[in-house]
């Protein structure tokens, strides 16, 4: 059936359902969403059973949006909202999401903003028509959030007709042969090693790219070009587990190729992705090193990204719905939870997880409706490869810090700017140091955590708690930022002690180098390693044990002697290590039939595959990039 035909039916039966009180002006596919326009929005928010029963009869997440001509233009709304609410309750921010017809308001004290009852709130609605939506205010503004915020303003007109045309592709019923049922993924990157992440989940009528990612060390690309891909423009949907590069770093790269579809991802992953593919291309640029795309491309991934909560199941083509889940990463990172077809099968992709609670997040979900296949990640899946908890890596941490503080020298501690960085910041936080020395965070490391503080409902419950009530850890006053060349000069050079936490965490470029050009020669300081170094990067070779760097500088090879200490302290990583991703798979509900290895080097793919096999009795497998694997 035709999406404009299934449309027309739908109205049909919404408008038998809604009280006689109740008209709409319109209906239409939004992206997953099927969106009622109505003058009386009233009605349904003095009874919230109408859109419940709606979405329980017709099986479709339901929207209700009022009508364009109801909404007040923008300065005029802004106007009123400030005549009807109190400076008291302190708003700092309002935004306006055209694919809603929300506004949302950032205020210091949200509950005197919304009033009692939410009667305050009912009254801007009233006045400006808009659905207002009150969050805190982020203690730390993110330059990012702000600049996507304004570009899809910008872009309203096209996000609107974009949506119109995802939803009409969801919701269109395609003619299929008799008995042409199956579903298969073929491994595009992320095989049997780290890095280029890529898979292609495919039914008949389906094909779905989960991540793509870049090799850090190498740049190598995902099989883009092989036969289950092309052509790129038929892609049915793209989906993206998190922000980390060697999972997103070359999506953009599709829009190159006239890929014009969704991408889904939650909210924090769209801007830390942004982010961290603007930092890649610019570093690229100034390190002379191949530009895979121009930051235009990145500026149409933005407008294309369709954000989705944790839990909420979402139709994304017509014979596939998706649900996120918390991995337990990095912000906003997912699990992504595949139904296909009509109870047909279901097929989860981990991305990167971690199953414990660590200082930012709770530990990666387990408990799905349905699960007969899961594709987990295996960078540390060798038997030897275990992992201090926590609390005994900040131990050892706050050791070794105290070790070189007590020699009179600088520690280098070169991390991820999104993850890694934030949990290394609340540890040295925590700790109380015999002398207390500045800790400067250099790289996108306080932009990153301004992210992170205005996504409190992603984080677990005690920081999301400090944050609500005034005690953040990322504000500490032992945090220096450094913003410039002259001041990494400057912390270079100084006397005394410091911490300096720097991006990148592989050493594969960043400030970080520079930090390094400067203090690898004295024996006093120590570099500190707190996260999985790459085959290929510089942070490997230095962990291996090479005792000289080389160096372009000003056009000259400049070689330098590594003097200084060499450390790593396991525990800070955002991802499993062996013993926790065996117990994952077997308190997961229920029991996958098969698991599929990836993301590890080859012998930890291989070694994780066998011991959950020997210990769980499941049919396991490693593939290779370019195998495909076909399940029904």
């Amino acid at each position: 059936m035709p999406a404009e035909e299934t449309l027309s039916n739908l109205k049909t039966r919404i408008v038998t359902l809604l009280p006689d009180n109740v008209c709409i002006t319109g209906v239409e596919f939004e992206g997953p969403e099927l969106v009622i326009y109505s003058e009386e929005m009233q009605a349904f928010v003095d009874d919230g059973t109408i859109v419940r029963t709606l979405a329980k009869d017709l099986k479709k997440r339901i929207s209700v949006r009022p009508s364009s001509n109801i909404l007040m233009e923008q300065d005029k709304a802004i106007k009123a909202i400030y005549e009807i609410i109190s400076e008291e309750g302190g708003i700092k921010n309002i935004y306006f999401d055209m694919d809603k017809a929300e506004v949302t308001l950032e205020a210091e004290k949200p509950g005197l903003v919304i009033g009692t009852h939410g009667a305050t709130l009912r009254e801007v609605a009233k006045v400006i028509g808009w659905r207002p939506n009150v969050i805190r205010a982020p203690p730390i503004q993110s330059t990012t959030i702000k600049n996507i915020r304004r570009y899809l303003r910008e872009e309203s007109e096209f996000r609107k007709e974009f949506l119109k045309r995802v939803g009409r592709q969801i919701y269109s019923d395609k003619i299929k042969t008799k008995n042409d049922e199956w579903v298969r993924i073929t491994a595009l990157g992320g095989c049997r090693e780290v890095g280029r992440n890529s898979f292609m989940l495919s039914t008949p009528k389906t094909k779905v790219l989960i991540d793509c990612g870049v090799s850090v060390g190498s740049e190598e690309t995902p099989y883009l070009y092989v036969p289950e891909v092309l052509p790129i423009k038929d892609i049915t949907a793209v989906v993206i587990t998190h922000a980390h590069l060697d999972h997103s770093g070359l999506l953009p790269l599709l829009f190159m190729y006239e890929y014009d579809g969704p991408v889904y991802t939650t909210q924090p992953t769209r801007d830390l992705m942004s982010l961290l593919l603007l930092d890649y291309i610019e570093v690229s640029a100034r390190e002379g090193k191949r530009i895979p795309y121009k930051s235009s491309f990145i500026r149409d991934t933005i407008r294309h990204i369709i954000t989705l909560k944790y839990d909420n199941v979402t139709d994304i083509a017509p014979d596939m719905k998706l649900t996120f889940h918390n991995a337990g990463h990095i912000l906003g990172s997912s699990i992504a939870h595949f139904h296909v077809g009509k109870g047909l099968y279901n097929i989860a992709f981990t991305g990167d997880i971690k199953y414990e609670r660590t200082f930012l997040f709770d530990p990666a979900f387990n408990d799905f409706s349905q699960l007969d296949v899961l594709v987990m990640e295996s960078t540390y899946g060798s038997t030897n490869d275990l992992q201090p908890s926590r609390r005994e890596a900040e131990k050892n941490l706050k050791d070794e810090i105290e070790r070189t503080i007590k020699k009179g020298g600088k520690v280098i501690i070169p991390a991820f700017a999104v993850g890694r960085s934030q949990e290394v910041m609340i540890a040295l936080e925590r700790m109380q140091l015999e002398t207390e020395v500045p800790v400067y965070l250099d790289g996108m490391m306080w932009e990153a955590a301004a992210v992170h503080t205005a996504y409190p409902e992603y984080l677990n419950k005690n920081l999301k708690n400090s944050i609500f009530q005034g005690k953040n850890p990322f504000l500490s006053d032992i945090f220096v930022q450094v913003d410039d060349a002259e001041k990494r000069k400057e912390v270079i050079e100084e006397d005394g002690s410091s911490i300096i936490l720097s991006t990148s965490g592989m050493l594969n470029g960043g400030p970080v180098i520079e930090y390094l050009k400067g203090l690898a020669g004295d024996e006093k300081n120590t570099l500190i390693f707190v996260g999985y170094q790459a085959e290929g990067t510089l942070g490997r070779r230095i962990q291996k044990g090479w005792k000289e760097m080389q160096f372009s500088d000003g056009g000259k090879t400049r070689n330098i002697k590594i003097e200084m200490d060499i450390n790593t302290i396991d525990g800070f990583s955002g991802h499993s290590d062996r013993n926790q991703l065996i117990e994952y798979v077997k308190r997961i509900r229920p029991l996958p039939s098969k698991v599929i290895c990836m993301h590890g080097e080859n012998d930890k793919c291989m070694a994780l595959a066998s011991g959950i096999h020997k210990k769980l009795n499941i049919e396991t497998v490693a593939p290779m990039n370019l195998e495909t694997l076909r399940f029904v």
